[in-house]
């Protein structure tokens, strides 16, 4: 499957964002999407997952409470609203593809989209 994100951009602190991931290949009911992320000098690290075919949904806990995953099954996207945005959230956002059912680490994925950049000024 090959993933393409979009939706990144600028935005000042306080702001929301939303992030979009366009899968073209079959997304099965047992995957798991996540959003990751990778700021400057640092590891890439979990942002959010969602179980394809339940939904479920899952944070990091540096963006509870801001961040809301979704899907769209019919148009096979995946969706990271982000609010209340701040300049730590500033990275490159990728969407990935976990065959595994695991979804907490980089690890655990299979496919990854190129990035799209947040950048969250004051």
């Amino acid at each position: 499957v090959q993933l393409q994100a979009s939706g990144g951009g600028w935005v000042q602190a306080g702001g929301s964002l939303r992030l979009s991931c366009v899968a073209s290949g079959r997304i099965f009911s047992s995957h798991t999407m996540g959003w990751l992320r990778q700021a400057p000098g640092k590891e890439r690290e979990f942002v959010a997952a969602i179980r394809w075919g339940v939904g479920n949904s899952y944070y990091g806990d540096s963006v509870k409470g801001r961040f809301a995953i979704s899907r769209d099954s019919g148009k096979n996207t995946v969706y990271l609203q982000m609010n209340s945005l701040k300049p730590e959230d500033t990275a490159v956002y990728y969407c990935a593809r976990s065959r595994s059912g695991y979804f907490s680490s980089p690890k655990e994925y299979n496919d990854w989209g190129q990035g799209t950049q947040v950048t969250v000024s004051l």
